[in-house]
């Protein structure tokens, strides 16, 4: 139950807090509760992915695209992530969860995540996503340009290439 009060908090807080650029980090504090643990009483690593939700939507909140969403009848789907835990969190440890869009082609948008603690990465992550209306995906460009923004995507970075690569040859993708 307390991820829905974490979602309430986060949407409703994020009205409130500073206006992000596409392109600028969104954090958030948060605390391992009792309900993130798993048997060995570490945060539970389906959890991070839970709350990386969070990040994304103060991040979307934040730059305007959660309106420009709601306007056009668009949800946010998340369409691959690749995680990577390094260190792990424990019971009442409070930590910060960054996330910042990468950069975007014509379909997806990249997202890199992670969890901090007193400046250490926990976990690292990326995540493709897009936007999707009632006639179908919405193209990145048009995403950004009915948010307001007039940009060109970052460059790709090689590690990311590289990653979509290797998504791309793995047996699900048949």
């Amino acid at each position: 139950m307390s991820l829905i009060f974490r979602m309430f908090y986060i949407l409703i807080s994020s009205i409130f807090r500073k206006r992000l650029g596409p392109l600028e980090d969104s954090v958030i504090k948060l605390r391992v509760l009792p309900n993130d643990l798993d048997i060995q009483g570490h945060m539970n690593n389906g959890r991070f992915l839970t709350l990386m939700d969070l990040g994304r939507i103060d991040l979307m909140v934040r730059t305007g695209f959660w309106r420009t969403a709601r306007a056009h009848r668009w949800i946010p789907l998340v369409g691959t992530a690749m995680i990577s835990f390094k260190r792990p969190l424990n019971l009442f440890q409070c930590y910060e969860l960054h996330s910042r869009i990468v950069c975007w082609d014509d379909k997806w948008c990249y997202i890199e995540q992670k969890f901090v603690r007193k400046g250490r990465i926990i976990t690292y992550a990326w995540m493709r996503g897009l936007f999707r209306g009632p006639s179908g995906n919405v193209a990145s460009k048009d995403v950004l340009l009915k948010a307001g923004y007039h940009l060109k995507s970052p460059p790709m970075p090689r590690a990311l290439k590289l990653w979509i690569q290797s998504e791309r040859r793995s047996p699900a993708a048949a």
